[in-house]
C-alpha cells in the first residue's frame, strides 16, 4: 500500500514519465535526423538506420538479464542510474569524432534504455494507490506521445537551427534535469515481484496468453518502426517534403499518439482486445493510405493522423495485455516484452535500412503493411483468450 502524500506519488509518476521521454526522444531522435546526421558522417540513410537498430538491439536482448540481476536494487537508485547513463551517452554522442563512436555508444545506451522500458511503469503503478495504478500506467505511456508530439520534432528543429551535434548535447543536458527530477521526487522502492533469470525465460513456456501477446507485439513492432523509421525518406521522395513539413507531420504524428493513447485508456477497460484489434486495424489503413495519398501534403497529413491516432491505441493496449497475461510477475513478464519490442525495433530498422537502400523507401512502407496486418490477423484468429478476461478483472477494481 501506497503510505506517501498523493501529491508527491503523482510528482513521482511525473518524473518517471519525463524519464520516458527523454529515454525514447534519444532512441528514436535519429528519425528526424536521417538525412542531416548521414550527409555529415559521409554515410547512406540505411546505415544512418543502425543508430536506432543497434541500441535496440542491446535494449532488447540485454534487458531480461540485468532485470535479474538487479532484483535486489533498490528501483530508485537503479533508475538514477540508468538516467546517468543517458546523460553521458548522449554527450559522448554529440562529442564523437566518427560513426563507429556514436555505434558503441548507442550499443551501451541501449541496456539503460530497455531496463527502464521494464522497470518503469510497474514503478509509476507502485507510486500510487492500487485502484489508481492503471491510470499512472496511462500517464507514463503518454510520454511515449510526448516524445513524438515535442522530442522528436523539437530535435528536428534545433538541427535545423544549429546541427546535430547540439541537439544531442542539449538531450545530454535535459537527461540530467530528468535525472534531479528522479532523485528528488521518487521515494525509495525496494524490488518488487523480480526473479530470476531462469524464471524470466520460462514464462512465457508456463504461460500461453503472455507467449501470444510477445508474438503479437513482435509483429506490429516490425512493421510500425520499419516503416516509420524511414518516413522522412519516403516524404522527401514522394511528396518533395522540406524540413519544415516534415516536422509538421511529425507533430501531427505525435497529438494522433496523444489522442489515442488517451481514447484507449477509456477503451481496454470495456475491450482490451477489441481495442488492439482497432488500432492495428489503423495502423495497416494508415500505411496503405500513405501509399496511395501520400505524394500530396494533404494525403500524407491525413496518413499520419491515422497512423498516430492508432499508434496511440496499439501502444496502451499491448502494455495492459502484457499485464493481465501475468498480474503477478509483471516487472517479468516487462522484461520480456522489452526485449520483444525492442528487438522488434531493431529489426525493423534493420530490415527496412535494407529495403530502402535497395528496392526504394516506398517498399518499407509496404513492409510495414504486411507486418501490421499480420499481427491484426493472429489476435483476430486467437479469440477471446485469458489475458483479456484477467484484465477485466483488474480494471473492473480500478
Amino acid at each position: 500500500m501506497n503510505s506517501h502524500s498523493p501529491l508527491r506519488s503523482w510528482l513521482g509518476v511525473s518524473a518517471i514519465t519525463a524519464s520516458l521521454f527523454v529515454f525514447l526522444t534519444t532512441e528514436l531522435m535519429p528519425i528526424g535526423l536521417l538525412t542531416p546526421l548521414s550527409t555529415s558522417l559521409g554515410i547512406s540513410v540505411g546505415v544512418a538506420g543502425l543508430m536506432v537498430t543497434l541500441q535496440g538491439v542491446s535494449a532488447g536482448l540485454g534487458v531480461p538479464f540485468i532485470v535479474a540481476w538487479s532484483r535486489r536494487v533498490n528501483r530508485r537508485v537503479l533508475l538514477s542510474v540508468l538516467l546517468a547513463i543517458l546523460a553521458l551517452g548522449n554527450l559522448v554522442t554529440a562529442m564523437s569524432p566518427n560513426y563507429a563512436v556514436i555505434l558503441t555508444t548507442r550499443l551501451i545506451m541501449g541496456f539503460a534504455s530497455g531496463v527502464f522500458w521494464a522497470i518503469g511503469v510497474s514503478m509509476a503503478m507502485r507510486l500510487v494507490p492500487e485502484r489508481h495504478a492503471s491510470r499512472a500506467a496511462a500517464v507514463v505511456m503518454s510520454g511515449i506521445s510526448i516524445a513524438t508530439v515535442v522530442g522528436i520534432p523539437l530535435g528536428t528543429i534545433l538541427e535545423s537551427l544549429t546541427d546535430w551535434r547540439t541537439t544531442f548535447l542539449i538531450w545530454a543536458g535535459l537527461s540530467l534535469v530528468v535525472f534531479a527530477a528522479v532523485t528528488a521526487l521518487i521515494p525509495s522502492l525496494p524490488s518488487a515481484n523480480a526473479v530470476s533469470v531462469k524464471e524470466v525465460f520460462g514464462l512465457p513456456r508456463r504461460n500461453v496468453p503472455l507467449r501470444m501477446v510477445l508474438v503479437t507485439v513482435v509483429l506490429f513492432v516490425l512493421g510500425h518502426f520499419g516503416a516509420y523509421t524511414f518516413v522522412r525518406p519516403y516524404l522527401e521522395q514522394s511528396a518533395s517534403a522540406g524540413p519544415a513539413f516534415i516536422t509538421v507531420v511529425l507533430i501531427i504524428f505525435g497529438v494522433g499518439g496523444a489522442i489515442g493513447n488517451f481514447v484507449a485508456g477509456y477503451t481496454v477497460g470495456r475491450s482490451l482486445r477489441g481495442s488492439f484489434l482497432a488500432g492495428c486495424a489503423g495502423l495497416v489503413a494508415s500505411m496503405l493510405l500513405l501509399l496511395v495519398a501520400g505524394s500530396t501534403q494533404i494525403g500524407a497529413i491525413a496518413a499520419l493522423v491515422l497512423w498516430g491516432l492508432s499508434f496511440g491505441v496499439v501502444q496502451l493496449s499491448q502494455v495492459n495485455m502484457t499485464q493481465a497475461a501475468a498480474p503477478e510477475t509483471f516487472e517479468a513478464a516487462m522484461s520480456l516484452n522489452t526485449m520483444a519490442y525492442n528487438t522488434s525495433i531493431a529489426l525493423g530498422a534493420l530490415f527496412g535500412g535494407l529495403f530502402a537502400d535497395h528496392v526504394g523507401v516506398t517498399s518499407v512502407v509496404w513492409f510495414g503493411v504486411a507486418l501490421t496486418a499480420a499481427s491484426l490477423l493472429l489476435t483476430a484468429a486467437t479469440g477471446r483468450g485469458p489475458a483479456t478476461r484477467v484484465h477485466d478483472r483488474v480494471t473492473s477494481d480500478v
